[in-house]
């Protein structure tokens, strides 16, 4: 996730961010005794094994390199087809993987995408091992038991940290449109599935509503939403959305954070990313499976309810 101030060893107004988050920041943070402590895995919760595997794998690798390298491990693992895409944009050299997962060839495309990039702070465990290890937990399902009508590709965007750079390469390099992008950055922990849905009205809305219902999980949606990858597909005037998972609470500060008025005490999150905190002892498994579930329900009746709607529509 993009931050909305420079990091803090490089700005004066980061120093000011650093002073605010110490003040708010007495008490003691688990798991930060030592840097072995800091990447020790909580206890894993049933069915997120695999999930919490995957991000423990990301933010123990060697740079974005060897995190590129634990993604195509695992979607070899899955069986999945994946390409490298190397591309420069503004003097940055960057490389996303794309992979296909299932469904045939005629039907509309559902991209699923996260950054797998971090900054140099931190392990990149929640920002963003999280949402790149959501994206390989809907492939193992979708590749599984696939959607009855769209084809679901996966993307890992690189560059996401140097302005969204992967993403718009992706475009720039006329990358396949897809009926839907759906973005994943930052699903960590928490109570409430975030969602930037700039249209009230948008069929995924619904399904996501019903499925977060039915599993006590809170919901929050709207256009006001920090900057991540789903930006230049909306630019693009292609259908996109994101999700993240955070605390309900945290949600208003975020916003306030990305406005340029830096609440204090800071929330959570941007206490954790782009920092020493962001390592796996942060990571909430249980709550992002319970997310994970609720994500592939909504795509499944998403899927179904356009192909009826589509047969209503046919005289």
């Amino acid at each position: 996730m993009r931050a909305p101030f420079p990091h803090p060893l490089r700005s004066g107004l980061g120093a000011l961010l650093v002073c605010l988050l110490a003040a708010c920041s007495e008490a003691p943070q688990p798991g930060r005794s030592d840097s072995t402590q800091a990447d020790t895995p909580p206890v894993l919760a049933r069915g997120a094994d695999s999930w919490m595997a995957d991000v423990v794998a990301m933010a123990a690798a060697d740079g974005n390199a060897g995190r590129r390298e634990v993604i195509r491990a695992r979607l070899d693992a899955l069986g999945l087809q994946w390409r490298n895409q190397h591309f420069t944009v503004s003097g940055e050299a960057g490389e996303n993987i794309l992979a296909g997962v299932s469904g045939s060839a005629e039907a509309p495309l559902l991209l699923l995408g996260a950054h797998s990039d971090r900054v140099d702070v931190g392990r990149g465990a929640t920002d963003n091992a999280s949402g790149s290890a959501t994206v390989l937990a809907l492939a193992r399902r979708l590749k599984q038991q696939p959607l009855a009508h769209h084809r679901v590709a996966l993307a890992f965007w690189d560059l996401e940290e140097k302005g969204l750079l992967g993403a718009q390469a992706y475009l720039d390099n006329r990358g396949e449109a897809p009926a839907l992008y759906v973005n994943f950055d930052v699903l960590g922990w928490g109570d409430t599935l975030w969602m930037m849905a700039p249209d009230a009205d948008h069929p995924l809305l619904a399904a996501v509503r019903e499925a977060t219902q039915i599993r006590a999980l809170g919901l929050r949606a709207g256009g006001r939403y920090p900057p991540s990858d789903y930006r230049p597909f909306l630019q693009a005037d292609l259908p996109a959305v994101s999700f993240a998972l955070v605390d309900a609470q945290e949600i208003a500060p975020i916003l306030d954070a990305y406005a340029g008025n830096p609440p204090a005490p800071m929330p959570k999150l941007m206490q954790v990313i782009h920092n020493e905190r962001d390592t796996v002892a942060e990571i909430d498994p249980a709550a992002t499976a319970l997310a994970v579930d609720a994500i592939e329900a909504a795509l499944r009746q998403w899927d179904g309810g356009l192909a009826g709607a589509a047969d209503a529509a046919v005289p």
